[in-house]
């Protein structure tokens, strides 16, 4: 049987390959009253999306069409063994570019994700080429 911070880091990875990496939001173990900070969410960061059917429909939906693909660079778990990050690129299709992230979800004891944050810098999906200038 696989340790606690095995799970995690499993999970973590999961996410990343089998959800955003093959366009299957099933895959993702939300709890139905997740929420999601991200800085691509409508109203940003500060405004955390709330629901696993409000998160399938505003911010996944775009997803599986834009993801062209994923790569997996490393995980961390917390002390308490109640968080994991990951940290990962995505390439995106369109507009064609790179975005080094960091998702971190706190994890309930029945496995499901009750929260996520994605940091990266949102510049090359929001003003592609600006950062070349």
């Amino acid at each position: 049987m696989n340790s606690p911070a095995d799970q995690l880091h499993s999970l973590a990875r999961a996410y990343v390959i089998d959800a955003l990496g093959k366009g299957d939001f099933d895959a993702i173990p939300y709890s139905e009253a997740v929420t999601l900070r991200a800085p691509l969410c409508p109203g940003g960061s500060r405004v955390p999306l709330t629901g696993r059917a409000n998160l399938r429909e505003q911010w996944w939906a775009p997803l599986p069409q834009l993801v062209a693909g994923v790569e997996v660079l490393d995980t961390y778990v917390n002390r308490d063994l109640t968080a994991v990050t990951v940290e990962f690129l995505c390439h995106i299709r369109q507009p064609a570019c790179t975005l080094r992230i960091i998702d971190r979800f706190k994890v309930n004891a029945a496995g499901q994700i009750i929260a996520q944050e994605n940091f990266f810098d949102p510049r090359d999906v929001t003003n592609p080429g600006g950062q070349n200038q």
